[in-house]
């Protein structure tokens, strides 16, 4: 018997959406594409909401520009995630043919989202500051303004006195790497929970907390940039109340508070695996630094089994740093422990997980996780 499927419709005109209908017309098989940044060429996140599916049905969607995104051997290794209710997400068996992203849903239900990586949405954006705030020892000290005008908070965690040491993480440059801020909620859920860990490290540290460093790029679903079509992430040394504000508000916060240990939280979209990338390349590089990085690294590997240092980027040579990475300059500029840390938009492939692969709950457990190791090492940073 053939089955006769309904017209689909096919939406992201809402927070962090992202995709271009380009053929709908066979239920069976929509033809999409990704939309590129605001003013920058860069694509490779979406996400999209698909309405009339048709229960017990078999629909696949193909991204048919996946082999001109910003990062095409992404693909290779991939499965997109879904969710039938915008709070369980699962990943999908796709294919990439070297040409187009391709994936395929028996559906249980008449509506299905699918995105790049599990989203982290405004609204719960919000109600994570507002229930930081909630937390007994953390305050919003200041915050910024996007291009568009959105606001960027900056929490702190600790009462500021004088001899604490001060450790910032930072999260979400890169709009399109959404697991950073699911991180940043795991930061939050342990001051909540203020444990062992939180107490005893809150007695010598100040957390200084910005949760999302490019709510606008997050909220028109870019990958890379912000409004301006600005890299943040190549934005500190040239940084400006024009075309990068949220960077701009990040110095001159930190130098208003000094910095003692710096960790940018992001997320990798070719290496199924967590790992830091660190300042070896500064000019300012010293063995003193070099030991807190393996300090770091080394506990980190015994606090978790979803942190590993066999895979990673290149290391830079002596002196050849990019100093306009916020982990080079920040390394730089305050002779701190500065590491970018790595999540997976895949697996991580040393404790894999097939049903969700990385995920925003094993992103906020890593965030446990480092909060531990900075504890271990919190009287060595300076």
């Amino acid at each position: 018997m053939t089955v006769t499927l309904s017209p689909l419709h096919i939406d992201c005109a809402f927070d962090a959406g992202n995709i271009l209908v380009l053929d709908e017309t066979n239920p069976s098989h929509t033809q999409l594409a990704i939309r590129p940044d605001t003013h920058s060429g860069h694509f490779q996140w979406f996400h999209f909401k698909v309405s009339g599916l048709t229960p017990g049905q078999t629909h696949r969607f193909s991204l048919n520009n996946a082999s001109e995104s910003s990062y095409k051997n992404a693909w290779d290794g991939y499965n997109a995630v879904a969710s039938y209710d915008q709070k369980t997400w699962f990943r999908v068996p796709s294919q990439f043919d070297g040409k187009a992203l391709s994936f395929e849903i028996k559906a249980e239900q008449e509506h299905i989202w699918f995105a790049y990586f599990e989203p982290y949405p405004r609204a719960r954006h919000n109600q994570l500051i507002e229930r930081a705030q909630q937390i007994e020892g953390v305050e919003l000290l200041a915050h910024g303004r996007s291009v568009e005008g959105r606001d960027i908070p900056l929490l702190r965690a600790g009462n500021g006195a004088e001899g604490k040491r001060k450790l910032w993480l930072i999260a979400q440059q890169h709009p399109g790497e959404h697991m950073a801020e699911w991180f940043m909620e795991g930061v939050i859920d342990r001051l909540q929970a203020n444990d062992a860990t939180v107490q005893q490290l809150l007695a010598k540290a100040d957390l200084y907390l910005i949760p999302n460093m490019n709510p606008d790029g997050a909220f028109h679903g870019h990958l890379r940039t912000n409004f301006k079509g600005k890299d943040l992430n190549r934005a500190w040394q040239d940084a400006s109340v024009e075309l990068s504000p949220e960077v701009f508000f990040a110095q001159a916060q930190m130098k208003q508070y000094g910095v003692d240990a710096f960790i940018d939280v992001h997320g990798d979209e070719e290496i199924p695996h967590v790992f830091t990338a660190a300042c070896e390349g500064n000019p300012g590089y010293t063995q003193r630094i070099a030991k807190l990085e393996e300090q770091f690294r080394s506990t980190l590997c015994s606090v978790t089994p979803d942190f590993q240092t066999t895979y990673g980027y290149t290391r830079d040579e002596p002196g050849q740093a990019n100093m306009t990475l916020a982990c080079n300059a920040v390394g730089q500029a305050y002779d701190c422990l500065s590491l970018t840390l790595e999540m997976p938009f895949k697996d991580h492939d040393d404790a894999p997980n097939k049903l969700t692969g990385w995920s925003g709950e094993r992103s906020k457990a890593l965030a446990g996780a480092v909060l531990e190791t900075l504890l271990t090492m919190v009287d060595d940073l300076r």
